[in-house]
């Protein structure tokens, strides 16, 4: 059992017959009364968010997890497929497991966390950002620049991302995995 002080992002804890990651977390010592955690969680079994506050010093249960280099190979329908980089087996996992299933590019590496307990993949964390081409993008009309304007546009893995005016087919982009938004042209 652990405290609410070894609270910290990516720990994985059982709470109200679930298991939750800790997305983020606020230790709160208002000047009047008892200081308290306040935490944003987020079910591993079917991706839920919820904002749950601790007291200081509330005995929380850790799930032990191991972190593995998986690499993605193809989806099937709604179901991933990757492959351990060390031991070479594969798993297979849903659609719902990952933050944004749209923009994995074959080969990519992601890590995923797996129960010790159960041996089962509880949540798999993207790089922070990846290279993608633009497949498909409108011209840019000129003279529409007095503002930070976008398009959209298609890049390779069929996700649809805003990129400003000057990006045309055939780019490179930085995606921002874990808001989908463009950051610069590579």
């Amino acid at each position: 059992m652990a405290s609410t002080s070894d609270i910290r992002n990516g720990l994985c804890i059982k709470h109200n017959h679930d298991i939750y990651k800790i997305i983020e977390f606020l230790h709160v010592k208002p000047g009047k009364g008892p200081a308290f955690v306040r935490t944003k969680l987020k079910s591993l079994t079917n991706g839920k968010v919820l904002d749950n506050t601790f007291s200081a010093g509330h005995k929380i249960d850790v799930v032990r997890v191991e972190t593995h280099t998986f690499q993605y190979l193809y989806a099937e329908g709604n179901d991933f497929h990757f492959m351990n980089t060390e031991s070479y087996e594969q798993i297979t996992l849903n659609k719902d497991v990952l933050d944004n299933p749209d923009l994995l590019k074959e080969g990519t590496n992601v890590m995923v966390q797996i129960n010790t307990e159960t041996d089962l993949p509880l949540s798999v964390d993207m790089p922070a950002s990846i290279v993608l081409e633009v497949t498909y993008a409108e011209p840019g009309v000129k003279g529409n620049t007095a503002t930070n304007a976008t398009k959209p546009a298609k890049v390779e893995t069929g996700a649809s991302v805003n990129v400003p005016l000057f990006i045309n087919e055939g780019d490179k982009i930085k995606i921002d995995t874990a808001t989908g938004k463009y950051i610069e042209r590579v």
